[in-house]
């Protein structure tokens, strides 16, 4: 008579103590982001004798932080819906070019150039929409691609010369005050607020997330995957635009490249929101976070004195960390 091997019930205790350490994981992947921001507002506090803890100093780090949340947030619209914009900086530093171009070069009213410029900025991201959808080219050859026109067309337009005769209205963007708040603070609040609401308070921005989850079964259920995927590159390329005007008038001057540098912070802040109190998903509130936590490393550091070349090896280091942490949170939540 045969008999039928049994096989013995593994114990309780590795399945709890693995249970117990992908808690512990997920935990340090969701509020990693804040702890680390508490702790180097803790050591900055105390490194600096008092002074990175100053009324001011603080509200220059959120007044600091106010560009590179508004073109962050537009990115975190097109990583919402799976796909990546390597051209951000780029259009913002054309934006730069152009909207202080507009104004002395063919003399239009700041109004209409501002309005110009940003309606530019959203038909480059339509550009990078349709070739990611219609023409099926790669997210990341595309607006890499796209980027590299963008700092030609840049090139040609001020022949390389910074472009400086502006009226004293433009800088007002920046420098102006309402309620004793600097004006950026104020734009980035309000866009954070907007994109916010779009993107769960709206049939769009529900299509979005959708798409982002799943494209596939997006289509299935009738959804307009190209056409989500389109708007949300245009709300990237506008956002790209208010963040150039915004540097321009900030520096008195459009200028080629001048906000290049703003792709690595974008996306180094998105991927750390990714990793701040959800389990990996870009979303707006996470990436004010993550935004504020590269800028208070950042002024920290200056505060310190800090030769620069630390910042580049902090600004390298917290994209790996951030991308590292949000790939952790993604892995441990599907455990």
């Amino acid at each position: 008579m045969s008999t039928i091997p049994i096989t013995p019930t593994p114990s309780a205790a590795p399945l709890q103590a693995r249970r117990r350490r992908n808690l512990g994981l997920v935990v340090v992947s969701k509020y990693g982001t804040l702890i680390a921001m508490a702790l180097m507002i803790v050591i900055f506090g105390v490194t600096t004798h008092g002074a990175f803890l100053s009324v001011n100093n603080l509200v220059n780090i959120v007044n600091q932080s106010a560009l590179t949340a508004i073109i962050a947030s537009g990115l975190t619209i097109v990583l919402v819906v799976g796909e990546f914009d390597l051209s951000v900086g780029y259009a913002a530093s054309l934006a730069g070019v152009l909207v202080t171009g507009l104004v002395a070069n063919q003399h239009l009213p700041l109004v209409l150039a501002i309005a110009v410029t940003i309606l530019i900025g959203g038909g480059i991201g339509g550009v990078n929409g349709v070739l990611v959808t219609k023409a099926r080219v790669n997210a990341v050859v595309a607006t890499l691609g796209v980027g590299t026109i963008l700092t030609g067309l840049a090139f040609g337009y001020t022949a390389g010369s910074p472009i400086i005769e502006l009226p004293k209205e433009f800088s007002y963007l920046t420098l102006a005050r309402f309620l004793g708040v600097q004006n950026p603070i104020w734009i980035m609040a309000v866009v954070l607020v907007i994109l916010w609401v779009l993107l769960n308070r709206t049939p769009l921005g529900q299509r979005i997330q959708a798409v982002g989850a799943n494209s596939h079964a997006a289509r299935l259920a009738g959804i307009r995957t190209d056409r989500s995927k389109i708007s949300a590159f245009v709300i990237a390329g506008v956002c790209a635009a208010i963040t150039g005007i915004l540097l321009s008038s900030l520096l008195g001057s459009g200028t080629v490249s001048a906000a290049d540098g703003y792709l690595m912070d974008s996306f180094a802040a998105v991927f750390l929101g990714s990793a701040t109190l959800r389990d990996g998903e870009f979303h707006i509130l996470g990436t004010l976070v993550g935004v504020l936590v590269v800028s208070i490393g950042f002024n920290g550091l200056s505060l310190l004195g800090t030769p620069t070349f630390w910042q580049y090896i902090f600004k390298g280091g917290i994209l790996v960390l951030a991308v590292a942490m949000s790939t952790i949170a993604r892995r441990y939540s599907k455990a």
